[in-house]
């Protein structure tokens, strides 16, 4: 089941920085940012847990407390519950992306995709986020990037509690739909061979951009849209490497990927465009993507997002990123 008919637009808010992502973030600041998106007409917000052990979906449930839960979408993530039991955020072991919210709350952070686990997680992010219903739930990060070897034995785990779960929670009616969201196409390829039970949704981190799109085109995408699965790129902007930051993959960005960024945008800066109109652009002309959602702290970059979307960039832009293989043959780009 598509789930095109709940979004209300092709562009939404990922909360992930508003879990103190990489730096210490006033409150004020969160919630001026979040105001800054509803002000530019954002009604999709996506959250986690995981976010800075519940400060993003505390931040997130604040700020939109004064407006009616009906103008607005918002889905969040199982897989981890947050405990009362605190502990040094700087020495969580998170994979590939150690120290990501290092600068989060104290609160132990536990890995749980069972059945149980998934409900309380729901239970509890109801309160965080102050509301009485989520639209969208993801199961979070069963993947290589957090899990290494072992994803394998965790994404199993998944299948027989939280996907059964919220297979059935939605069949009921309690939420809308649900999915998967991660920062890796293997686990989404596993589960459109599943005979049951079926997603409605992907959010994809990172593998659907500009600077990496490679394997994502080869099945996955077409395979979503032939099921009918919609994908949601979250980090169009690469961890912000394509948005003027440092960061790729959650990390200081390597010298290859800062020099093929130089490339992305000397060819911008050639056509007249920006470098955020032609990544956030890209990620959505996939027949299979339908909403992208790029992070923010401040609430200018909002405004920058928006703008982006409806940026003319020349078809001559797209040829000369095909011609200087920047992007791939095979990737649909947008028309004017």
């Amino acid at each position: 089941m598509s789930i095109t008919r709940l979004l209300p637009g092709r562009l939404g808010f990922g909360t992930a920085p508003l879990g103190n992502m990489f730096r210490a973030i006033p409150d004020e600041e969160a919630a001026a940012t979040v105001q800054a998106a509803w002000d530019q007409g954002i009604r999709y917000f996506d959250t986690a847990p995981f976010y800075g052990a519940g400060l993003s979906e505390i931040r997130l449930g604040d700020a939109l407390a004064e407006h009616p839960r009906d103008a607005y979408v918002l889905s969040t993530k199982v897989g981890r519950v947050v405990l009362d039991e605190v502990e040094d955020p700087a020495a969580r072991d998170f994979g590939e992306k150690g120290g990501l919210f290092e600068h989060g709350r104290p609160n132990k952070m536990v890995n749980d995709y069972t059945a149980d686990a998934t409900l309380r997680s729901i239970e509890d992010s109801l309160q965080r986020l102050r509301t009485d219903r989520l639209d969208i739930v993801y199961v979070h990060d069963v993947a290589q990037d957090f899990y290494g070897d072992e994803w394998l034995a965790v994404y199993e785990s998944a299948r027989t509690g939280a996907f059964r779960v919220l297979d059935r929670l939605r069949d009921e009616g309690v939420i809308k739909a649900w999915g998967l969201g991660v920062n890796r196409v293997e686990p989404l390829e596993l589960t459109l061979d599943l005979d049951e039970p079926r997603p409605d949704a992907f959010l994809l981190a990172g593998r659907y951009t500009l600077l990496d799109h490679d394997r994502a085109l080869q099945r996955l995408l077409p395979a979503a849209a032939e099921r009918d699965v919609d994908v949601v790129v979250g980090g169009p902007y690469s961890s912000g490497i394509l948005a003027g930051g440092a960061h790729f993959e959650y990390q200081k960005a390597p010298e290859h990927i800062v020099a093929k960024v130089e490339r992305l945008k000397a060819l911008a800066d050639e056509h007249g465009i920006g470098i955020k109109a032609a990544a956030l652009q890209f990620a959505l002309a996939h027949p299979a993507t339908a909403a992208a959602i790029p992070g923010a702290t401040r609430p200018s970059r909002i405004a920058e997002d928006v703008a982006a979307l409806d940026e003319p960039i020349p078809a001559a832009f797209w040829t000369a990123l095909r011609e200087q293989n920047l992007i791939s043959a095979d990737a649909p780009v947008p028309t004017a």
